[in-house]
Order: structure tokens, then C-alpha cells, then sequence
């Protein structure tokens, strides 16, 4: 029976420490090749946290699986930002334009709740407001309400 261990790794610079290491040590599994291959697999996140499941069968193969970084950790990585502001009502550390916005949201919308890319849109610029980014300059409500009457309709096309 193939046991799972997941976990939120640094991308492309996992290591055998916590919590890894102890998770995959009792599976008998080279842990060293299961780093190698976290590393390798997640290279194209460097600097973001990415969740990973790791498969390991009664033979000790492993599968590993990578999901896809948080939303805020990629609209962060398309701001070219660190973090977030701590008051976001007040403080904005960056801005994004549109397509950047539309780009995380084709990333995330298969995890989202979201049935069609306008509302994965809406979903992610809301994560906007929470993180203290702003969109085209503007406030991300201010978006939401200029999706709403139309103004970015030529995306949904």
C-alpha cells in the first residue's frame, strides 16, 4: 500500500532537513533522489513555496506529484515583491496589469471555484486587495466593479 507525505517546500531548493527528511526517512526511500527530483521539478517556481505530494510504493518508488504556489505567492512573483503589505486598505507594495492578473488566474483555475475565467479573475483579484496590490493603478473593487460594466470584456473572449 503506497503511503503520501506531503509538504510546502521552498521551490528548487528543497532539502533533506525538516520536513522532508523525517517524513520520507522511515519510508526507506532515497531521500537524496526525492530531493534531487523536487528540485528539478519545481525549478520553474524558484523563490515561492510549493506544495508537493511524494508517492511511495511497497517497492520504495516514488511518484511525485507538484501542485501549483499559492495564488498570492504567484500574483507576489508577477509584482516582483518580496511580500505583502501589512495594511493593505492603505499600503500598496506593487501593481499589476491585467494580463498579469489573467495569467495567475489560467494558472490557478482548476483549483479555484470558479466556473468560467471571468470569475477566476474576480476570485484573484480579490486575493489583490488582501495582499495590497493594484491592478491597471487602480483599486482592485474599482476593477472588479469596471469587469462588471464591461470595460475588460475583450479578455473573456
Amino acid at each position: 500500500m503506497a503511503k503520501t507525505v506531503e509538504a510546502l517546500v521552498d521551490a528548487g531548493q528543497a532539502s533533506p532537513g525538516p520536513p522532508l527528511g523525517p517524513a520520507l526517512g522511515p519510508l526507506g526511500v532515497n531521500i537524496k533522489a526525492v530531493i534531487d527530483e523536487i528540485n528539478k521539478k519545481t525549478q520553474e517556481f524558484k523563490g515561492m513555496k510549493v506544495p508537493v505530494k511524494i508517492e511511495v510504493d511497497d517497492n520504495r518508488q516514488f511518484t511525485i506529484i507538484v501542485g501549483i504556489p499559492p495564488t498570492s505567492s504567484l500574483l507576489l512573483s508577477e509584482a516582483g515583491v518580496e511580500k505583502g503589505s501589512g495594511t493593505p486598505k492603505t499600503e500598496k507594495v506593487g501593481n499589476l496589469s491585467f494580463d498579469q492578473v489573467v495569467k495567475v488566474a489560467k494558472m490557478k483555475q482548476k483549483a479555484m471555484l470558479s466556473f468560467t475565467l471571468r470569475s477566476a479573475v474576480k476570485e484573484v483579484i480579490g486575493t489583490c486587495t488582501s495582499i495590497g496590490l493594484s491592478v491597471e493603478n487602480r483599486e482592485p473593487k474599482d476593477v472588479i466593479n469596471a469587469i462588471e460594466a464591461g470595460e475588460f470584456d475583450k479578455f473573456f473572449k
